[in-house]
């Protein structure tokens, strides 16, 4: 059985009587679900502001409009985080990622101040895993080394391409020389960093596609994220769509990719990330495996297990909303339980990325019902040949993996 620690006690002054704590209490009455253990737990940190908005980016970020409140947010994230404390309590933080936006617009001054914040609030794992996401147009090379000395131990930068062509048509404020500079800033700065990367891109070729995966080996990350262009509803992007390369293009390029990390050491553990032995994104990994995430910032998500239920949250969109918000003592927007009818389908929806695979046990350990509950769609599953398994394990075969988006919706049916 989990240990259940009195929420009400031991939390920031004003949250005993009701609010946070008595949702927690709420949280952990008896329920449909039997949760053995709890998930290792995950912050995310949002930082809404970028230069400017990319045409294909369908993430929560806003143009900086000559400035942006750092210190007004930095005082809202101290207190959303304070405010969720009772729905942790007791639990050790084994990741953190601060996303945007682009968060390397934040001061040196600001980020060491968040992260002396978190440390005050929160306990941290002995090795944690603290990743920030940064863009080249941001670099400077003594910011970073401040970075590093507050505590970031792994960037993760929006490379997505080395050509000055593709970085035009992508909407991004950096130029070939500055996405190598950055590379090798960070090179000098972090043993341990992400390279972001996209191909299929509005006229790309086999071979500058070839020119930049090459590009980016030869400074051997550890860690590389390829994704493969997609127009995203509400972009400027859907609107106005680019002229990309056609399935067989991108489907060469694809194959490019495979063979080119391949031989240069990475293992193509999830959909779009490789990485050499040892450097897989402990950070995606917890999400790919269903464990827990406390969300804070403006539009941040939250997926928190109890013993008998496990609860999404969504904090409120907008910058100014969720400021003002935070201010009335309200930042969640949404807030609901995750039904047993569809926990089997979002738990596969992230474990079936990994290559692979995950153990039988992990459905258990982290949804608290039994295989049995999605037996039929595991059946159809491994009948149309895109899933293997065994006493010991469940993953893809290569057609599921090929045909990834048809083996997740399987799971949907009843």
């Amino acid at each position: 059985m989990i240990p259940i620690k009195p929420v009400a006690a031991n939390v920031p002054a004003g949250q005993a009587q009701g609010g946070p704590a008595q949702a927690a209490l709420a949280f952990l009455k008896p329920g449909s679900l039997q949760l053995t253990a709890l998930p290792p737990l995950s912050l995310y940190v949002h930082f809404p502001w970028c230069v400017r908005k990319c045409p294909y980016c369908d993430f929560n970020s806003h143009e900086v409009k000559g400035s942006f409140p750092e210190q007004e947010y930095l005082d809202a994230l101290r207190t959303d985080l304070e405010m969720a404390l009772p729905l942790i309590w007791g639990r050790k933080i084994t990741t953190i990622f601060i996303g945007g936006g682009t968060p390397s617009l934040l001061s040196a001054a600001g980020l060491d101040r968040l992260l002396s914040d978190v440390r005050t609030l929160l306990p941290f794992d002995s090795d944690i895993e603290i990743t920030m996401e940064a863009n080249p147009g941001t670099f400077e090379a003594e910011k970073f080394r401040s970075y590093r000395e507050s505590g970031i131990n792994r960037l993760s930068i929006g490379i997505q391409s080395f050509n000055a062509g593709h970085l035009k048509a992508l909407g991004r404020i950096h130029d070939g020389g500055q996405a190598l500079k950055a590379v090798e800033i960070a090179h000098a700065n972090f043993d341990n960093f992400n390279l972001d990367l996209m191909y299929a891109l509005p006229s790309q070729t086999l071979a500058e596609a070839r020119a930049d995966i090459e590009t980016a080996l030869a400074f051997a990350p550890p860690h590389l994220s390829l994704y493969h262009l997609t127009l995203e509803p509400n972009t400027l992007f859907a609107k106005f769509p680019p002229a990309v390369p056609d399935d067989d293009a991108s489907a060469d390029m694809q194959d490019m990719i495979m063979q080119l990390t391949s031989a240069a050491g990475y293992g193509n553990y999830e959909v779009s990330a490789y990485a050499q032995p040892k450097r897989r994104a402990r950070h995606n990994l917890n999400y790919w495996q269903f464990g827990d995430y406390l969300g804070i910032g403006a539009g941040a998500h939250s997926k928190l297990s109890f013993p008998h239920r496990i609860v999404r949250q969504v904090r409120y969109k907008h910058p100014q909303t969720y400021l003002d918000q935070i201010r009335a003592g309200a930042p969640i927007q949404e807030e609901a339980e995750i039904g047993r009818d569809a926990l089997g389908f979002e738990f596969m929806l992230n474990a079936l990325r990994l290559t692979e695979g995950f153990s039988p046990n992990l459905f258990a350990e982290r949804t608290g019902m039994g295989l049995n509950q999605i037996q039929k769609q595991l059946d159809l599953a491994e009948e149309k040949g895109m899933l293997y398994r065994d006493h010991a394990l469940i993953r893809p075969t290569d057609l599921g993996r090929r045909f990834l988006n048809d083996l997740q919706e399987i799971f949907l049916s009843d």
